[in-house]
């Protein structure tokens, strides 16, 4: 009898670690990573290039203004890119910035308080990046699902509340269910924006808004990105929109681009609104064959949707909706590069590729100088048969 009780527990327990809930192995892939969103970029890393770069952002603040707090991000090391030598220096005052990382996403900022500044401010920020071109190369029937995301991923599961939220929640069923085993829903939303969306260089939100996305149907990167960004987590992934520096002359320095948490790929970043121009670029050539267009704007497509970054891109801030530090008025939306206050009043964001804008309250000018010429993958179609 005894050992018939010690064979039943025996087997109770072995029956337990077989079908143990799911909610309790849901930290862990396929392969027993544990989730977690600090996880690195996992991508074939090639063709570095260094750039030294020197940013600046000149600000002009009301006439008597007291107090002007400028917040302006300091990129980070990590997998993709190597930051040396970063100082930084103010003109015609001498403010010596606070460095802190705000809590959500773990962006680092400087952060620099004027007190009765007369004029024009200038801060400058110099400093030494290496980057890397990142290749993913992810293959949808790799990626694993997962039933109960750690609660660590919260604040990259919470879609952005949308005006028509009937009309938004119908395009995503139709999403989900038109979506198959070689195109994953996230692909199928990506696709959908892809057809629905136009590129406007006017009417856009510059805060990676959903809404404005949804409904104008237009609008910038951020926009793009930031409907993406709302449908990807309404479909069940993690996203988050990342901003960043483009490291070669143009008219507006930042560009963004939105990362999606796909098991056992980690984080992926996609380029949708740049692949869109890329493809329309070569639709519209009068050079390319058809049947070169065929191919060339298929694989400009198949590269965005396999995960690619590229080396003359440097990534600034992660995410959306977080607290800065020192805490500003209100909380910052996105952060392209800089956030601004006078006296406690937010001063509005430039947009220098609006060619409708003329006056700006703070503007950037920046120089950048790479160790080598380097292609412009969204420009660039040779890039697109590169082995």
């Amino acid at each position: 009898m005894l050992d018939r009780f010690f064979l039943t527990v025996a087997l109770v327990m072995a029956l337990a670690m077989i079908f143990k809930p799911i909610s309790n192995c849901s930290a862990q892939d396929q392969s027993g990573q544990t989730l977690t969103p600090d996880t690195p970029y996992h991508a074939e890393k090639k063709e570095p290039v260094n750039h030294s770069v020197e940013f600046s952002i000149v600000v002009t603040p009301p006439y008597h203004c007291k107090v002007l707090k400028v917040w302006v991000p300091v990129p980070q090391t990590d997998f993709a890119q190597q930051i040396q030598d970063s100082q930084f220096s103010t003109f015609p005052n001498d403010v010596k910035p606070q460095i802190n990382n705000e809590p959500v996403y773990g962006n680092r900022f400087a952060y620099f308080e004027f007190h009765n500044p007369h004029g024009a401010q200038i801060i400058t920020h110099r400093f030494k990046a290496k980057v890397w071109n990142l290749d993913w190369q992810l293959n949808p029937k790799s990626v694993e699902t997962v039933k109960k995301w750690p609660d660590t991923f919260t604040s990259y599961l919470q879609p952005q509340s949308l005006n028509q939220e009937q009309k938004f929640q119908q395009v995503i069923q139709q999403i989900a269910s038109g979506s198959n085993n070689a195109s994953m829903p996230l692909v199928s939303a990506m696709n959908w924006i892809d057809q629905n969306l136009a590129y406007d260089h006017i009417n856009a939100s510059l805060r990676a808004d959903a809404n404005h996305a949804f409904v104008q149907r237009r609008g910038h990167c951020s926009d793009y990105h930031g409907l993406c960004a709302t449908m990807g987590r309404a479909l069940g992934y993690p996203t988050r929109v990342t901003y960043g520096l483009a490291l070669f002359p143009k008219n507006s320095p930042s560009h963004c681009k939105m990362e999606a948490f796909l098991p056992p790929y980690g984080w992926v970043s996609f380029d949708l609104s740049e692949t869109q121009k890329l493809v329309k670029k070569i639709q519209t050539s009068q050079e390319l064959s058809d049947s070169q267009k065929t191919g060339l704007a298929a694989a400009a497509r198949k590269r965005m949707q396999s995960g690619f970054r590229e080396n003359s891109w440097l990534l600034l801030t992660k995410g959306t909706d977080y607290e800065l530090v020192p805490k500003a008025s209100n909380p910052a939306r996105v952060i392209r590069t800089a956030y601004v206050e006078a006296d406690g009043e937010v001063l509005p964001e430039p947009d220098p590729a609006n060619l409708k804008k003329r006056e700006f309250s703070w503007m950037t000018s920046h120089r950048y100088t790479a160790d080598k010429a380097f292609k412009k993958p969204f420009k660039d179609l040779s890039t697109l048969t590169d082995d």
